[in-house]
């Protein structure tokens, strides 16, 4: 295997061309570039990484000012695809995310001019999109994007078109600024694979982007890609041969139950009021494999799931009125229903 990139304040190198056996280097060497330009940020990179391959779409929930975008364009550089950026408004419609049929006018064979309606695509038309602020739209605008996510595919009158593939949406959400906007619905929020928490940089990493040169920042710019669309997609079905032993999908299950005040679980009776569904199992299932093909291992095991279990599980599970006034957070919750 070549070098890694060498950290130059100049350039940025290209690295080498990677097969289908080398998806941990791929991973590995994704970390090494973003780490120029993402500080402090090598574990969400690393959770990001784990949704895309396992054919997921992430939901970012940070303050402004945090690094969401640039972390998304630099991750799309990094990976060789096609990156678009929705900012949602209140006045946002459907067709301008998917797109919208346009009268054109073109020379026909007797030389007169005709017209024709031509369908003209919208930003959502790319390999990996960032919604940002995703509560701020109506709901007729969001649906549209969810049916999106869920279908891989647009209807736009009689005809339907592919989305890009692979295609990835990350939408954020502010957590404080809620005047004017409009959450999103247990069951459209449980089509995102993940919900992944940004917090605050540690003092040692802000002070490293305290001293950073914008004028470095924005050569992202430059980054050579590392992998194409048609090895990503391999990589993405080789997901599905990781193996996953018995007793970990027991613990599995057991774990997702736990969260149901149904189940019978003590902690899960007193404290919650919905649990996660069949859906939260498949994704927990899918996401561990993909962190294990990541990792370069054959078999997910019990901390492979640990890892990624908040993260599926954060934005399926609702707390009633008891946990709030004792302060009992989710990811509280969750850790009494993990059994692994």
């Amino acid at each position: 295997m070549s070098k890694s990139i060498v950290k130059k304040k100049s350039s940025i190198k290209a690295v080498k061309t990677f097969t289908s056996k080398d998806v941990h280097e791929f991973r590995q060497e994704t970390q090494k570039i973003s780490a120029d330009f993402l500080i402090g940020y090598d574990d969400i990179v690393d959770d990001i990484l784990t949704a895309f391959i396992a054919r997921g779409h992430v939901l970012l929930i940070g303050l402004p000012g945090l690094a969401k975008t640039l972390m998304v364009k630099v991750l799309s550089k990094i990976w060789g695809l096609d990156f678009s950026r929705i900012q949602f408004t209140p006045d946002l419609l459907p067709s301008d995310i998917t797109g919208t049929e346009i009268l054109q006018e073109k020379p026909s064979k007797n030389g007169k001019m005709e017209r024709e309606l031509v369908f003209r695509k919208g930003p959502l038309f790319a390999n990996l999109v960032l919604a940002d602020e995703i509560n701020r739209t109506p709901p007729k605008t969001q649906s549209a994007l969810l049916q999106s996510m869920e279908e891989g595919q647009i209807t736009i009158g009689n005809e339907t078109f592919e989305l890009p593939n692979p295609f990835m949406v990350m939408a954020t959400q502010n957590p404080i600024e809620l005047e004017g906007t409009y959450p999103l619905p247990e069951a459209q929020l449980d089509r995102f694979l993940m919900s992944i928490n940004f917090r605050y940089p540690t003092a040692s990493s802000e002070a490293k982007i305290a001293m950073l040169n914008p004028k470095e920042q924005k050569k992202s710019s430059s980054i050579k890609p590392i992998a194409s669309t048609q090895l990503v997609n391999k990589w993405r079905d080789q997901v599905y041969d990781i193996l996953v032993p018995n007793s970990v999908l027991d613990g599995i299950v057991e774990s997702i139950r736990n969260t149901r005040p149904s189940a019978g679980f003590e902690f899960a009776q007193r404290f919650g009021e919905y649990g996660a569904g069949p859906r939260a199992t498949q994704f927990l299932v899918r996401a561990s494999q993909a962190k294990a093909l990541l990792l370069g291992e054959t078999t997910i095991t019990e901390d492979i799931v640990k890892s990624v279990f908040h993260h599926v599980l954060r934005h399926r599970v609702l707390l009633n009125y008891v946990a709030l006034a004792e302060k009992i957070t989710v990811d509280e919750y969750l850790d009494k229903c993990l059994v692994l």
